[in-house]
């Protein structure tokens, strides 16, 4: 990184502000012993005696700090004790005037400020490990830091709201968390903030504005084009544009759930199945009704309904829009209003309707769209757009078929591509499958695993993630999934987890790779199991011994002088054996 520029020093920003009173003392403090070499005094024999420049300075030094007073090396004389009294009220005048300049300076936002670039910039220096640089600290970027910290990953955070920026200290992160209160569309900031550090791993443009995401964008391309940049973007220009210049990760919230509904729409089985893979690991995922064809209303037609009536269309499904402006086409009915009331809703023919979608910027307007249209048809699929975390407990009262959180879905996806890249290419291989294969694998994985979401991880088959595995297949051996996929403690019974994806250098990608399949160096598979299996395959790879247990079913020895004993053991029995 490079170092903070010369309008930066804390040093000279004090030295400029302070000058003058500085200036002021100095000028008082030269007139006062001046004066006091000049006047007069008288020592004990009555002799006319001046003090020294040495005496003068030390008695208005200790005499203008108030901290103390005596005279010396004689008693004064009166003329003396006239320009003292006049040299302490100087004093006090210069000391007022320099405190309140001290406290104004301590005060001023750009003293505040610099101090805490100053501060900011030294922790991102001493920083050792790979990092992620995270710009804007909203509900989606709070979501983030928690899961990198969970990760074990530390992350340095740019937001441009002060209060947010506090509330990172008050959140219990089990590593320090670098945050500075800065405009991140600067390229300056985000070089301050570790862009060109060698031990950052990646950007995450996650702010509300997407020309400010845009510029990440750009800087990160141009500054550092290694780096993976993932980069929210709500409108089409600004992907379109992201795009362009060859941003690896875009990420627009809206239209991933539109996807995600055209998915549902058209493979029940297939949307389901991404859902239970890409949920929070722990939770757990409730078989929903599947959304039903027919006709559909949506409220509200700006970002989100936009995306809704594109995925609906994509399906040749009929669609009638309810927004406050009217902005009527040839292929779909307009009714005006918001669909807060029944009178809209039932112009919209919502008793014939087979779903709506409340997509509104307000939450209030959103469940008041969903709780009116529910009374009229019960039936109604309903999916609801919730734009504030806070508002949580009011969309866990209301039962809606889906609830739409773009934060969550922007930091699922970011958690997806930084913690297993391989996600993200089996994902698109499984949207390509057709329904019968999806509700084939969807049955075959939740009846192994449960409907509780699995952890999701990747082995990379290598002598760093590895190194009992990569030695046997170096050496020739074969070894299949099936042989690989045992506890470590009894290898008749399977781990609790699945191959769902197995990459290869050479591009031959498997899915859902067969348990007879061989192993290869350099393979990388992608796995969803259980916590616990995820441990016990971690220590199959990784350890010879039991590696050789789940291979042979031979339990050897764990150490040195066991081996030397065991091999000892069996020379000695060769000549009795037949």
């Amino acid at each position: 990184m490079q170092a903070l520029p010369r309008h930066h020093s804390i040093f000279l920003m004090i030295l400029r502000r302070m000058r003058a009173p500085l200036i002021l003392l100095i000028l008082l403090m030269a007139v006062s012993v001046l004066g006091l070499t000049l006047a007069p005094g008288v020592d004990e024999h009555g002799n006319v005696h001046y003090l020294s420049f040495f005496h003068a300075f030390y008695f208005i030094s200790y005499t203008a700090t108030t901290i103390g007073f005596g005279e010396i090396p004689h008693s004064f004389s009166d003329q003396q004790r006239l320009w003292v009294i006049v040299s302490i009220y100087l004093s006090v005048v210069g000391w007022a005037y320099t405190l309140g300049s001290v406290f104004s300076l301590l005060s001023d936002r750009s003293l505040q400020q610099a101090i805490a670039m100053q501060r900011f910039v030294r922790a991102v220096r001493r920083l050792r490990e790979p990092f992620y640089l995270v710009c804007g600290y909203g509900e989606t970027g709070r979501l983030i830091c928690s899961a990198l910290d969970r990760m074990g990953l530390r992350s340095v955070v740019i937001e441009i709201d002060e209060t947010k920026v506090g509330e990172i200290e008050l959140h219990s992160f089990s590593a320090d968390v670098p945050a500075l209160c800065a405009d991140a569309s600067s390229p300056e900031t985000l070089k301050y903030a570790g862009l060109t550090h060698p031990h950052c791993a990646g950007v995450i443009a996650l702010t509300n504005e997407d020309a400010t995401n845009l510029a990440i964008a750009i800087a990160a391309r141009l500054l550092a084009p290694k780096l993976p940049a993932l980069c929210r973007a709500e409108h089409r220009e600004t992907s379109a544009n992201m795009a362009s210049f060859g941003t690896r990760h875009i990420i627009n919230p809206f239209e991933r759930f539109g996807e995600t509904l055209a998915l549902a729409l058209h493979a029940p089985a297939a949307s389901q199945l991404l859902d239970w893979l890409t949920g929070l690991p722990g939770s757990t995922v409730e078989r929903r009704r599947d959304p039903p064809r027919g006709h559909w209303i949506v409220c509200g037609h700006g970002r989100f309904g936009r995306w809704m009536v594109d995925a609906m269309d994509a399906e040749a499904l009929p669609v009638t829009i309810i927004d406050r402006e009217l902005r009527p086409d040839s292929t779909h009915r307009w009714v005006q209003g918001d669909g807060t009331g029944a009178n809209a809703l039932k112009e919209a023919d919502i008793m014939q309707a087979t779903g709506i979608v409340a997509g509104t910027s307000s939450d209030v307007d959103n469940l008041s769209i969903a709780v009116t249209a529910r009374e009229l048809n019960p039936e109604l699929f309903v999916i609801l757009r919730q734009n504030q975390y806070a508002n949580q407990a009011l969309f866990d009262a209301f039962e809606s078929d889906i609830t739409v959180l773009p934060s969550e879905i922007i930091a699922h996806e970011c958690l997806a591509i930084l913690g297993t890249p391989l996600l993200v290419p089996f994902l698109r291989e499984v949207r390509m499958r057709d329904e019968s294969w999806c509700s084939t694998q969807l049955e075959r994985l939740t009846a192994r695993l449960g409907w509780t979401v699995p952890e999701i991880w990747s082995e990379r088959i290598n002598l760093k993630g590895a190194p009992a595995l990569y030695r046997r297949l170096m050496r020739g051996e074969t070894v299949t999934l099936d042989m690989l996929l045992r506890s470590p403690t009894d290898r008749t019974v399977p781990l609790d987890c699945e191959v769902l994806y197995l990459d290869r250098d050479d591009d031959d990608h498997l899915l859902m790779p067969a348990g007879n399949t061989s192993l290869r160096p350099g393979d990388e598979l992608l796995l969803a199991g259980t916590r616990r299996a995820r441990s016990d395959l971690g220590l199959g790879i990784g350890n010879e011994h039991t590696l050789a247990y789940l291979i042979t079913g031979e339990d050897l020895p764990g150490g040195w002088i066991w081996l030397r004993l065991a091999r000892r053991g069996r020379r000695s029995l060769k000549p009795i054996l037949p």
